[in-house]
Parts: structure tokens; C-alpha cells; sequence
């Protein structure tokens, strides 16, 4: 037998002896692999696990910092009184902006309490409602109106000037016809002396799918112009009468402010809507201008300060986030209500 069939080589390597080194050598380098690959495996999640500790330090302070902010909101209100110290003699200013209505920041208790804190003001040398909004309900208009109608008989020495910007039509021209004075701008939108109310009527489109109406009340006409049911003549010519009684409360009260100042033409009350240089032609305002141009050229304190009410902080943000937007498209679709236009 040779010694390579024996395995004996006097110490020199032989066959059976090269695989098993060859092995040691390539398990060893695979050993060390997985170590690194470990090493890099750990130190991974220990840096992920920082990372993820700094996010969420950094969400929990911006979660304090905005919670802190709306506490301060709450604490030191932003805009519910005066715009700043008056510091002496000054026109004040309330906004009559959007849609007026009670839910709305241009409703009644918003508006009065502000024109009651600046005709208080011994510093205010007159008031400008500045206005611009395509009107509303006639109930709010009709409160702005009576109070403003009040306040200056109480005070004869501090006049009410009316001053409109884009749109001054329908229950906000209502308001506007309490003061003294209404100016606007040569572009602006004026009057729509007129009161509209709307709905729809689903009767046909029912009777297509086959749906039946079934309405149970107790009152005649407790149903009255139900859209789901047909119209009804006397019920129509009842509800125009409420229109033209409206109608005609509007007119009353626009006359009683304008006076003969008042063109002698029976469109003024048609519920058209005037540009400012027709509106002035008519007498539907007394001049062209600005609220800086009133206080300073009429009043003669240019110094403007706002009386305005403002939306809280709380209504602010959740208009930012967008739940108005659902709201008010689910109030528009769903809600009838008489408006002057």
C-alpha cells in the first residue's frame, strides 16, 4: 500500500488533509460575514430607534405647541373688541361682510354690539358701517336697522355713514338705508330692493321612479308647498303675499331712510341692481368714496378704528380644516328660507 492510499505523507500535506483546511478557511470567512452583517444589522435598528425617538419628541412638542397656541387663543381672544387703543379721537369702523344671518359673523347680535360699544365710545366722532355683503335674512337686517335708528336718536351728535364696497344689495342695502349717509364706489353693486325665496319641486321626477308621497299632518296646510307634492294655487298665492308684505316692509323702511333723496322712479324698488354711479342718479346713496375718504373728508378724523366682531378661534380653525364647507352645502340643499335680494 503507498502512503497516499494509507494517508501517511510524513507531514506533507496530502489529499485528504487539503479539503478539511480549505473548509475551516471558508467557514471562518463566512463566520465573519454574518458577524459584519450583524454589526450592521444592529447598529441599523439602534440608529432607527434614535431616529424614530427624535420623530416622536419632535410630534409631541409640536402637539404641546399647538395645544398651547389655542389655549392662548382662548385666553387673550384675538379681534372680540377693538382693533387697538384708540388713542384719542377717531372714526370707528364695523364690517357688514358675507351673508347676514344669525349663524353668520354679519348677524344682528354681532353688528349691534358692536355699533353699541362705538356709539359708548366718547373718542368715536362717528360711525362707518362698511358694508359688503349681497344681503340676507330680513329679520337681521330689520334688527341692524331698528337699533341703528335708536342709537342715533340717542345720540344726535354722532352720525352713521353707510360705505359700500364690492355689494351693498337686499338686506344689506337695508341696513345701509338706517344711516345718515351711504356712499360707494362708482363700480359698486347697489339696492336689489326686493325679497325672493326658492325651493324646488320633485313631483315628476317621483312619478318616473314610481315613488309615492305619503305626508300625514294635523293642519290643513301644515304641508304647505311641500316639494315632494304638487303645487296647490291657494297655497301659491298666499306665500306671494308674504313676499309683497315683506316687499313692502322693505320699501317702508328704505323710504323712511332715503327720504326725497329718493328719484321719483318705480324701478328703484324693482329689486334691480344698480352700479354706484346709477345707485347715486337714483338716490339710492350720497356719494362716491371710500371709508378712508368719509373719515377723512367728511368726518374729519381719518384715524380709523374697527369695532368689528370677529369669528373665535375655535370657529377659525375648524373653518381651516374644511367641516364648514360640508355644512354649508347641507344647509344650502336642505334649508328654505325667505331672503332679501
Amino acid at each position: 500500500m503507498s502512503e497516499w492510499d494509507s494517508g501517511k505523507n510524513d507531514g506533507k500535506p496530502g489529499w485528504n488533509d487539503q479539503p478539511a483546511a480549505v473548509a475551516d478557511a471558508s467557514e471562518g470567512k463566512q463566520s465573519r460575514q454574518d458577524r459584519k452583517l450583524i454589526d450592521k444589522l444592529v447598529m441599523s435598528m439602534q440608529v432607527e430607534q434614535r431616529r424614530s425617538r427624535r420623530w416622536g419628541i419632535f410630534f409631541k412638542f409640536l402637539t404641546f405647541a399647538y395645544l398651547f397656541g389655542i389655549v392662548l387663543l382662548f385666553k387673550f381672544p384675538l379681534g372680540q373688541g377693538l382693533e387697538s387703543a384708540t388713542g384719542g379721537m377717531h372714526t370707528a369702523v364695523i364690517g357688514v361682510d358675507g351673508p347676514i344671518a344669525a349663524d353668520e359673523l354679519a348677524s344682528a347680535d354681532n353688528i349691534v354690539s358692536s355699533l353699541r360699544s362705538a356709539f359708548k365710545e366718547p373718542d368715536a366722532a362717528a360711525v362707518i358701517l362698511r358694508i359688503n355683503s349681497p344681503g340676507g335674512s330680513p329679520v337681521q337686517s330689520g334688527y341692524v336697522y331698528d337699533e341703528i335708528k335708536r342709537l342715533r336718536a340717542e345720540h344726535p351728535d354722532k352720525k352713521v355713514y353707510a360705505v359700500i364696497s364690492d355689494i351693498g344689495a337686499s338686506g344689506a342695502y337695508y341696513i345701509a338705508s338706517a344711516a345718515d349717509e351711504i356712499y360707494a364706489n362708482r363700480a359698486s353693486l347697489v339696492g336689489s330692493i326686493g325679497v325672493v325665496a326658492g325651493g324646488f319641486g320633485f313631483t315628476e321626477v317621483m312619478g318616473k321612479l314610481g315613488v309615492e308621497r305619503r305626508l300625514y299632518t294635523a293642519g290643513e296646510s301644515k304641508g304647505f308647498l311641500d316639494p315632494f307634492s304638487a303645487e296647490k294655487p291657494e297655497e301659491v298665492a298666499f306665500w306671494q303675499s308674504v313676499l309683497e308684505n315683506t316687499h313692502g316692509q322693505f320699501i317702508a323702511a328704505v323710504q323712511e331712510g332715503r327720504g326725497d333723496r329718493l328719484a321719483d322712479d318705480p324701478r328703484v324698488f324693482s329689486g334691480l341692481i344698480w352700479s354706484g354711479e346709477q345707485a347715486l342718479e337714483l338716490g339710492l346713496i350720497d356719494g362716491l368714496g371710500s371709508a378712508s375718504y368719509v373719515a377723512r373728508q367728511i368726518v374729519g378724523h381719518e384715524n380709523l378704528v374697527d369695532y368689528s366682531r370677529t369669528r373665535s378661534p375655535l370657529r377659525n380653525l375648524v373653518d381651516q380644516l374644511g367641516v364648514s364647507v360640508g355644512h354649508g352645502v347641507a344647509q344650502y340643499v336642505s334649508e328654505q328660507r325667505l331672503e332679501l335680494r
